[in-house]
């Protein structure tokens, strides 16, 4: 093994800041993937960001500038950015003292800039002609089963660990390979063990490489069906046993008609309330020509459960419940049909106000229940 830096001797600190601040969170836990919410006019962009518990996005936003005008050449931040870097980070754990911020590190493709003309990372095919990559970025892909570029990647995902303005990386496009295994294994060794990996492993489960890392970013483009839905659950539910501690899951389904599928955000967020201590989002899907993975914030995301109390329980008409310290979360599947539960206590629905024991709950749906004095 190979060490980039000094992560491997960080303090236990580090590792327990980070699950301190994850075990400090009141539920639901949201994430934002890149894209912001939009639509709460009026309200200071930090605030609007701190209402999230995990954030990635590319280094630049959070204030660090690669050292190379190739990014994929750099190999470090400028001094000056990091100096802003960790005033961003600063204000923003000010607004959220339970924030998870993660840097993007790309290593799959990128824009025509991200390397020279002729570079050797570039990937080719056996005729030499450049592979295209991410289609609406115009993205070329890069050959990251190239020893020497696993290398600088994970000099890279070094780099922004140790910059302090991080807490890990996130890697996009995960399925699993022979390449991608000696790749993880490059960067959880350069990176120490404490500092945080996410992995874009869409609505797939990844035990090639799951000792490396800490959680799924499950962006799930499919969920119009019930198998969908059950495929989601499922691979949450293999993510929250198989990956490593401290685990930062992050659930993600798009709209199908309008940011108003209300039904399918309670859905996504009581799915992820009931078979995780992860995070959700709904968002907008990535055919719209605004940038991705935008969306709004729903009042239905407002922290009013405070911690979970116990681990979900199934219920006999096919819905599921889980116990919060100050109410109840049930989930119901798309394909399970409307059902009406019968709750431990009385509550109050977050989706219609009524306080009783019994409430209805539509297919493809969920709600909250806030216990009051």
């Amino acid at each position: 093994m190979f060490v980039f830096c000094g992560a491997l001797n960080r303090s236990a600190h580090a590792q327990s800041s980070i699950a301190e601040r994850l075990a400090a969170r009141s539920f639901p836990s949201v994430f934002q993937a890149w894209g912001e919410a939009d639509n709460l006019r009026g309200e200071d962009e930090l605030t609007t960001l701190a209402r999230h518990d995990l954030i990635f996005h590319g280094a630049g936003y959070f204030g660090l500038e690669w050292n190379h005008f190739h990014e994929g050449l750099a190999d470090g931040f400028k001094a000056s950015s990091l100096r802003e870097g960790l005033k961003r980070r600063e204000k923003m754990l000010k607004k959220n003292p339970s924030l998870v911020i993660l840097a993007e590190i790309r290593y799959r493709d990128g824009p025509r800039e991200f390397l020279p003309k002729d570079h050797a990372w570039w990937k080719r095919d056996e005729s030499g002609k450049l592979v295209a990559g991410w289609e609406e970025g115009g993205y070329t892909q890069l050959d990251f089963a190239n020893p020497e570029y696993q290398k600088h990647i994970a000099k890279q995902a070094c780099a922004a660990v140790e910059s302090g303005v991080v807490d890990g990386v996130l890697l996009d496009w995960w399925d699993e390979d022979e390449d991608r295994l000696s790749l993880i294994k490059t960067i959880r060794s350069a990176i120490g063990e404490s500092a945080l990996i996410l992995v874009n492993a869409n609505d797939r489960i990844a035990p090639l490489t799951a000792a490396y890392i800490n959680g799924f970013f499950m962006e799930c483009d499919r969920s119009a069906t019930a198998a969908e839905w059950q495929k989601m659950r499922e691979s949450l539910i293999w993510a929250e046993t198989n990956l490593r501690e401290p685990r930062i899951n992050c659930l993600e389904t798009w709209f199908h008609e309008s940011r108003e599928d209300l039904n399918l955000m309670r859905a996504t967020t009581t799915l992820s309330l009931t078979h995780s201590d992860g995070m959700c989002l709904f968002s907008d899907p990535n055919t719209l020509p605004a940038a991705d993975h935008r969306h709004n914030w729903y009042p239905f995301w407002n922290k009013t459960l405070g911690r979970p109390s116990s681990p979900g329980e199934p219920l006999k008409n096919g819905s599921m419940l889980r116990r919060y310290e100050n109410g109840f979360v049930i989930y119901n599947p798309m394909g399970n049909g409307p059902v009406t539960t019968l709750l431990p206590r009385r509550a109050r629905s977050l989706t219609t106000g009524r306080v009783a024991l019994t409430h209805a709950i539509a297919d493809c749906d969920g709600d909250i229940f806030i216990t009051e004095p």
